[in-house]
């Protein structure tokens, strides 16, 4: 497992000293303005914030309802901006912050599509916690402010979208799961302990069902996202759901797109359903000019004050750019839009301010007063980019264990790629890394005779005048390692993929290397995106094949660290490798579930039905492992009496877990019947809602995890779950548990994994209703199947 980062820094806190920085601007300064009751610390928040708003006028008011918002200089509060980004280092996406004072760089983690790869919820948590440490150092230096539109938490739907490279992958539980620790790191849930105070403010985004760019005429400002009830909660929304309450998260982004004609940002509804069934409290954030968007794209309303209005009274509490600010002092005076409407948006945008400590005062009198420049660049922060860059890497293919290699027995090699000689490893989202180095440059640390080629002019490859320099430097090394692949210029924000294929003439240079290749090649491909290498999967002559995505500055290392066999790759994709047939189903098709009668094959491993070129889940190791299931549950049931000898007064029925020794009692929930409309199958269930105390079913599964190989490695632990078989519109499996261990050599080690039947046994209805399936479910671990039943 990886250190605990968090709570290293914890100790780290509670010991460092307190600087001050004259750069830096705050409200409740003295001696002239901290004199106001906000500015009394020893109040409630709550109070504070209230006392706040109340000696705003409206003019004063209005202008704070935007990313860039005004000072108040008669109460001595400075102007702020709202938006800077985070996603996997510091961005300079958003104006709050930049690296152009005392610091210059910063740590550029793996995009998060990498770092998901991994499957290590600890490290998750310690690079967000780091990203968090940087940025409140920058914040101390005037650099930055406190809050900070990450994590990117939409499910990767289709594999053409451009932006994947920012998620979690395809899994709504991975996507949740992921979300939690990312908040947690970055808002400092370690340090804070039991304290409502933040280190940073997180924001969770895209909310929701955005996850396309630009496909034919629709793109993401006019597009209109048709989303059952049972794929809205079934795979858009728990990520969110997770990100509020488990994570705590203090902002949430809505999107630009309309969600069954109501654009995402005036969608009272799921805004709400965040406050009062989530218990969300922080503010709501526009994506940028989603608010405009309103208007001018999707037409949703007759006027710019009516848009702005909608927004606001429907949850949207600060709009990115000016538009809700510009249009909302016309829609006040038109009384479309209350005082009160405006305060309530203020009081969650401030309250965050305040628990952040940005009103507390004087420098010296704030926690994490002592970051600057020394904890930005930090040894220790980029031998954690170089830990996540290398657990992220996934092994696609090693034809009869050809990697790793003996740098003794490499007498030559040749690099072929344009990606090889990039020092643009990050992908979207990225600041100035604070090392700046291609890949080609580590190989010559472990072979003395390295040449390279471009073979192509730039990643799109659509000349083929440098194919003679690179099959001549193939024909003349005894290794050779292509580095292809996607890059910015393929795959970004704005821009989504038409093909699935290796951009332009990729696919025939490795064709041509291959064919001169003394020895087989290894093929490393870059990018977030998933990519039809069938042609190279299927190739003899290529040997190897990884993927490693968009590591970071830390990508040289950890490539030539797998590739000369320092590092054994553990890690797994997060998303379904689909072929290049998947381009004729339509973008904008938001449905998840498979239909024969249209051609549809449905999207992601839990419903898609085609042939896939690599599953979600594969990667491969330089050793074996063996996982068997050593304790489980073989039966749960909803309403037998845990006791046979129980008194004759305790009537009750109650829920049962057998066969692992635990027994608890719950008043039995109603089954239902449904009948099937795709045969004569009685489907029974029970609504999760009416399962009390689901949490007390919770069984945990006890797996043991062998090395059978002799190198030591660490391996993913995934446990699926099936429904019964009746349920043809349950998902083919869906993942209930993972888990990141490490293996050494002839070593084995046991894995608990807790799993509630409530959440992770259920599945959605049409209606968008949880329900847990009566009957045989099936747990699958690896290629075993085990069964457990759920009765009433």
């Amino acid at each position: 497992m990886f250190p605990n980062y968090p709570l290293l820094l914890f100790f780290f806190f509670q010991t460092s000293l307190i600087s001050t920085n004259s750069q830096l601007q705050l409200p409740c300064t003295p001696p002239y303005h901290n004199g106001h009751r906000f500015c009394n610390t020893s109040l409630p928040i709550a109070a504070r914030v209230r006392a706040f708003v109340s000696l705003l006028t409206v003019d004063e008011k209005i202008p704070l309802l935007c990313d860039n918002s005004s000072a108040v200089p008669r109460l001595g509060v400075p102007a702020y901006q709202w938006w800077s980004e985070s996603l996997h280092g510091i961005g300079l996406n958003g104006p709050g912050a930049n690296l152009d004072g005392v610091v210059k760089r910063s740590t550029i983690f793996p995009n998060v599509i990498g770092t998901v790869s991994s499957f290590n919820r600890t490290l998750w948590r310690s690079v967000a916690a780091a990203v968090a440490v940087q940025a409140r150092a920058l914040h101390n230096l005037g650099q930055a402010g406190l809050t900070f539109w990450a994590p990117t938490i939409n499910v990767y739907r289709d594999p053409r979208w451009g932006r994947g490279q920012e998620t979690p992958g395809e899994d709504p539980f991975v996507a949740s799961v992921y979300g939690v620790e990312y908040v947690k790191g970055l808002q400092g849930k370690d340090l804070m302990r039991n304290d409502d105070r933040l280190m940073l403010s997180a924001c969770c985004k895209h909310l929701a069902a955005y996850d396309m760019e630009h496909w034919h005429d629709v793109d993401r400002f006019n597009f209109n996202a048709i989303v059952t009830r049972q794929d809205m909660e079934e795979t858009y929304q728990p990520p969110f759901k997770s990100c509020i309450m488990e994570g705590g998260a203090t902002c949430i982004m809505c999107s630009y797109n309309e969600i069954s004609g109501v654009p995402a940002c005036a969608n009272r509804e799921l805004l709400d359903r965040a406050r009062s069934d989530w218990g969300f409290k922080g503010y709501v954030a526009s994506d940028c000019d989603a608010v405009s968007n309103i208007f001018n794209y999707l037409h949703y309303t007759r006027t710019p004050e009516e848009a702005s209005a909608i927004a606001l009274k429907s949850g949207t509490d600060v709009g990115c750019r000016s538009f809700l600010r510009d249009h909302m002092k016309a829609a006040y005076e038109k009384g479309i839009v209350e005082e009160s409407d405006i305060d309530r948006a203020l009081v969650n945008l401030y309250t965050v301010q305040f628990r952040l400590g940005l009103f507390d005062g004087a420098a010296g009198n704030r926690r994490f007063a002592n970051l600057g420049p020394q904890d930005v660049c930090s040894p220790e922060h980029s031998e954690l980019a170089l830990e996540a860059a290398r657990q992220g890497i996934v092994l696609l293919k090693n034809e009869n264990g050809f990697l790793p290699w003996d740098k003794s027995r490499v007498s030559s090699l040749a690099v072929i790629g344009p990606t090889a000689n990039t020092t643009y490893l990050g992908g979207d989202y990225s600041g100035n890394p604070c090392l700046k180095r291609n890949l080609y440059g580590g190989f010559p640390e472990y072979v003395k005779n390295v040449s390279y080629a471009s073979g192509c002019r730039n990643v799109a490859c659509n000349a083929t005048y440098g194919f003679p320099e690179a099959v001549a430097a193939a024909r003349a090394a005894d290794y050779v390692v292509a580095v292809l692949g996607l890059d910015l210029t393929q795959e970004s924000e704005y821009l989504d993929r038409s093909t699935l294929l290796l951009p332009g003439n990729q696919m025939a240079l490795v064709k041509q290397l291959a064919a001169v290749c003394r020895n087989p090649l290894v093929l490393v491909l870059t990018g977030g995106g998933p990519l039809d290498v069938s042609f190279a999967r299927d190739d003899p002559r290529v040997g190897s094949i990884l993927w490693i995505g968009y590591p970071g500055e830390e990508g040289r290392r950890a490539l030539t660290h797998v590739i000369f066999g320092e590092y054994n790759p553990g890690g797994k994709l997060s998303v379904t490798w689909y072929p290049e047939s998947f381009i004729d189903v339509p973008m904008i098709d938001m449905n998840m579930r498979a239909d024969p009668s249209r051609d549809y094959p449905g999207r992601t491993y839990r419903f898609y039905t085609g042939e896939k070129v690599y599953e979600f889940g594969h990667g491969l190791s330089y050793t074996n492992f063996s996982k068997h299931l050593l304790s489980a549950p073989s039966r749960i049931s909803l309403s037998e009496s845990p006791k046979k000898n129980t008194t004759a007064t305790n009537n009750n029925k109650s829920s049962k877990i057998s066969g692992s020794g635990q027994e608890y009692q719950n008043p039995a929930p109603r089954s239902r019947n449904l009948s099937s409309r795709w045969g004569n199958n009685i489907q029974r269930f029970v609504l999760v809602d009416e399962v009390s105390h689901c949490e007390s079913l919770a069984f945990t599964m006890t797996v043991s995890v062998k090395n059978e190989g002799y190198r030591d490695g660490s391996d993913v632990v995934m446990l699926f779950s099936r429904a019964p078989r009746c349920y043809e519109q349950a998902p083919l499996k869906q993942l209930i548990g993972f888990d990141k261990v490490h293996v050494p050599t002839m070593g084995s080690v046991e894995v608990g994994m807790s799993v509630n039947p409530c959440e992770r046994l259920s599945i959605v209805n049409e209606e968008g209703s949880r329900i847990l399936p009566l009957g045989d479910h099936t747990l699958i671990l690896g290629e075993k199947e085990y069964v457990i039943s759920v009765e009433i």
